[in-house]
Formats: structure tokens, sequence, C-alpha cells
């Protein structure tokens, strides 16, 4: 019975994790097509004993294996064609476009900043999936390795248009990815502090709009920051032929709030062009 009850344990903590793989043996060849004249016991060490023995121990699993080897070659900046590969062998094993997201994001602050944008710009293309269009959505999500997140409900009334929110980090430095659909906008607001506060804006997609009171709207593309002072009447969005998104840094303050005040009007937004 116990030994029942730990078996379904694990297939539920499995299935929440969306890791449930077939458990085949892995085999690898590479290194005695590559090396096995040249250097055959290298060849044998690297497909027999690495990948035949300890990738099959039964320890951890391909998926959780994946996830450690990539995590130690971005350490050690090896961000070529063999991190391409464990990249590839790593969505073979079940690693999902939104995990390696998050784990290059995690590592990022550990293993150099340098070493993750390497990193995003091969995972980028490895897990460039095709998926159904939905409105340009699913496009513009291919533009950036962050997620774009679910609809933006709990601030929906603050904003004209959908808009989408995913957390990308609650340790350390929290942030997440905003993501606007064109023309989306939210209200003229204000992030109050009585010392410090603000926020700070990362555009990772797409070309947006960023306004401060009394101020000319200043465009936003990929690579942009903007630095939003506490106590700064001001709003952002998306363009109005583009999908946008921007990570959003909330600085740390004492007795920080935001109010939110009214919205961008069509006749105030349609001045700034597209």
């Amino acid at each position: 019975m116990k030994t029942k009850i730990l078996l379904l344990s694990f297939l539920v903590s499995t299935l929440n994790l969306g890791h449930i793989m077939a458990q085949e043996k892995i085999t690898q060849t590479a290194g005695h097509v590559q090396l096995g004249e040249f250097a055959p016991k290298f060849a044998e060490l690297n497909d027999d004993v690495l990948f035949g023995e300890v990738w099959n121990r039964p320890g951890l699993s391909p998926h959780d294996r994946s996830m450690i080897t990539v995590s130690t070659l971005i350490g050690k900046g090896i961000i070529d064609a063999s991190l391409t590969h464990h990249l590839q062998f790593a969505k073979q094993n079940g690693v999902t476009r939104t995990e390696i997201s998050e784990m290059l994001t995690h590592i990022a602050f550990y293993a150099g900043w340098p070493n993750a944008w390497g990193a995003f710009r091969l995972a980028k293309d490895v897990w460039a999936e095709d998926v159904p269009d939905d409105n340009g959505k699913a496009a513009f999500q291919q533009e950036m390795i962050f997620p774009i997140g679910e609809p933006n409900t709990a601030y929906a009334q603050y904003f004209i248009g959908n808009s989408y929110l995913a957390r990308v980090s609650d340790a350390q430095v929290p942030f997440s990815n905003v993501t606007f659909e064109p023309r989306c906008r939210n209200n003229w607001h204000i992030h109050h502090a009585a010392k410090g506060g603000g926020q700070m804006l990362v555009c990772v997609a797409g070309k947006g709009w960023y306004q401060e009171e009394g101020k000319p709207a200043v465009q936003m593309l990929p690579g942009d920051v903007i630095h939003i002072p506490a106590n700064v009447k001001h709003w952002h969005g998306a363009a109005a032929d583009s999908w946008f998104a921007h990570l959003a840094f909330e600085v740390p303050g004492e007795k920080t709030s935001t109010e939110w005040l009214e919205a961008v009007s069509d006749s105030e937004y349609d001045k700034l062009g597209k």
C-alpha cells in the first residue's frame, strides 16, 4: 500500500511539472562519428560513459540533467555550437520554452548577463516552433524569448486594449514582462514614493511609446531603457501598428504606491502617429 501511495505521489508531481516522458535509454554516437579514428578513447568516454552511463543513471531525469548541463555550460561561458546541441537535446528531453526562458533569466544574475544574452539567441531559434497566428500575437511571441503571459485582467480597468502579464522573477530583483497589443496603452499614472521608488522599463520587442506629463512622447524600441522617477505622471503602451513588450522593474522605495488617473484619449494617442 505504501509503495502504491509513493508511486501515485510521484506521478502526480510529474504531471504537474509536465515532465512525463518515455524512459528510453539515451544513446550518443557523435564521439565515434566525429573523433572515432582521431581519438577513439575520447569518443568511447563521450558516447559510452558520459551519455551511455551517466545520462542514464536513475538519480535524475533526462529533463533535469539537461537543465543542469545547460546551466553549467553557460556558467563557463560556453555559448557556441556545443550549447546549441544541448539546447536541442534539452528540448528533446521535455524542457519547455517557458522553462528555458525562466532558467536563463535566473542564471543571468549568477553566470553573467552577456552569457545569458548569447544563450537566449540560441534558445530562441531552438524553441521557434510554428504556432497558429492569433491577430499577430503568436508571431510576436517568436520575436522574444520572454513569455507573453496571461491576460492582465487585474489591471484591465487601467488599460485601453488588451495587455498581458508574465512574472519573470520574484527573487533578488522582482520584475515582469508586460505585453501590449497594437494601440494598447495604460492610463496616466504616478508611482508615488516618499523616498526612492519609481520604475524602470526595458523594451524587449516591438515598438511603443512613453510619455511624461508636459513632455513630448518618446518612442521605445528593443534595447531602449526608460527611467521613471517617483512622483512623475506618465503613461506607456504600444504603437498603433505594432505589438510591444517591456520588462517592468519596480524601484524600491519608502511608502510606495501607484495612483491611476485618466485614460489617454484616442485624440491624444493618434497625434503620435505610428
